[in-house]
């Protein structure tokens, strides 16, 4: 099939690639050069990713026969329905089915309305002094989100990132003040456990889910530092992870397959993959979020044991028939993203970055270009994350080995990774807290 690609990140390379191996023809829309779309593409196109007619009109001149949405943005923006109505099918959900992931007042309201289980306490509010006041009458720590859309980086934790009373209300008035995220505040109880990532593909009705995988979002090796679009990633040869019970994936799943019976129900069926970021808890998985799309870098640990054509998964997704079973390879996979210095802050980018592409395959390893571009015929880092590197193996251990030697086949100035991910010292400690709560 023609198929266009929207995203020039990590997530999007790693689509593209699987693409490539069901033998689609690509045609890529990105702002940025990624060289790794570039060489996998028939055709491509420097676009605002947003710019909803342009977009379009690539995909019209180009005679493409399905498209695929990485990230989020374009989503909200509408991108899907102005393809449908021009007669291309999506495997990405429409602008009203994305608002799973775009207002997070809207998941929580949906969960609730429905009766489904693992929601946490919530409240939300367009102006910063009813927080306030709801804030004054809480006895439980609690999380602040901006309601829209943040590139994953909005998330503050009472006890880790606010530290007073004061401290919240300093960021809530920030979020107000400098519009961050677009739509207000939402103040959400704190669950206590360890996060995992439940991505399933859909098509509106069936879901087909993908092995488990766990992100790590704060910039500093121990958990520490900014939260961030997330620093790496792992998953399991057996598809789990060392924490989660088969009953607890299992829990997982019925509450994506209840929000996708009642997005239906609320008239905006839910087609393309989703993510569902879990808590686990001692009383079972809490929703963190649900995103209308993969997970980034969560696609780059799935996507490259996918045993399957993605583009059979694809059409399916975007026809309604989808097989609720998707085979995957049994392989633990590693992934680390190399990052500009000060991400998660601010940012040191421009700088020439050098990738032996080789040298990595050699290792046993996989590259996904990210936030890179190509200026005057060097790769040079974008402000966000640049390279990840993906080590698959039999077991978690050696797909960490795989990976840390791959990574040294990448160079560039002013670059950090967080090489604690994947070792066994912290997959332990997620065990010892587990056991602990």
């Amino acid at each position: 099939m023609r198929v266009l690609t929207l995203g020039g990140g990590g997530r999007e390379h790693a689509a593209v690639e699987a693409f490539h191996r069901a033998g689609s023809e690509i045609y890529a829309v990105m702002s940025n050069a990624n060289p790794g779309i570039v060489a996998r593409a028939k055709k491509y196109a420097l676009i605002n990713e947003k710019d909803v007619e342009r977009v379009r009109d690539f995909a019209l001149e180009n005679s493409v026969e399905m498209a695929f949405v990485g990230p989020e943005a374009p989503l909200e923006a509408g991108i899907v329905d102005a393809l449908e109505k021009a007669g291309i099918p999506c495997a990405s959900p429409t602008k009203a089915a994305a608002r799973i992931e775009t207002s997070k007042s809207f998941m929580r309201n949906l969960v609730k309305d429905h009766g489904i289980e693992g929601n946490l306490g919530f409240a939300s509010f367009d102006n910063a002094k009813d927080a306030e006041e709801y804030l004054k009458k809480v006895d439980h720590e609690i999380v602040v989100k901006p309601i829209g859309l943040t590139g994953g980086k909005g998330v503050k934790v009472q006890g880790e990132h606010l530290h007073s009373f004061e401290d919240t209300m300093e960021y809530i008035n920030e979020i107000f003040d400098n519009n961050i995220g677009g739509a207000g505040v939402i103040l959400e109880e704190r669950a206590v456990g360890e996060e995992f990532t439940q991505m399933v593909f859909c098509d509106g009705r069936n879901i087909a889910p993908m092995p488990l995988v766990q992100d790590h979002k704060r910039a500093y090796e121990g958990d520490v530092g900014p939260n961030t679009g997330g620093m790496g990633s792992y998953s399991d040869a057996d598809h789990l992870l060392p924490f989660v019970t088969k009953k607890d994936r299992e829990d997982a799943l019925n509450i994506l397959r209840k929000i996708v019976k009642a997005m239906s129900k609320e008239g905006c069926p839910y087609r393309g993959p989703m993510y569902g970021q879990f808590m686990l808890t001692k009383n079972g998985p809490k929703i963190i979020e649900i995103n209308a799309r993969f997970g980034d870098p969560e696609a780059m640990n799935v996507l490259p044991i996918l045993e399957d054509s993605f583009e059979d998964i694809c059409r399916a997704m975007a026809g309604g028939n989808m097989n609720e079973i998707v085979r995957f390879r049994k392989a633990a996979t590693v992934c680390k993203y190399v990052v500009p210095e000060g991400y998660g802050t601010n940012p040191v980018y421009g700088k020439a970055i050098t990738v032996d592409e080789d040298g990595v395959s050699l290792e046993g390893a996989k590259v996904f270009y990210a936030n890179v571009d190509m200026v005057n015929g060097k790769l040079v880092t974008g402000r966000s994350r640049s390279v990840g590197i993906v080590g698959i193996a039999g077991s978690i251990s050696e797909a960490e080995e795989k990976c840390e030697r791959a990574l040294a086949h990448v160079k560039s100035e002013h670059i950090f990774v967080r090489h604690d991910i994947g070792k066994k010292e912290l997959i332990q400690r997620r065990i010892d807290h587990m056991k602990s709560l």
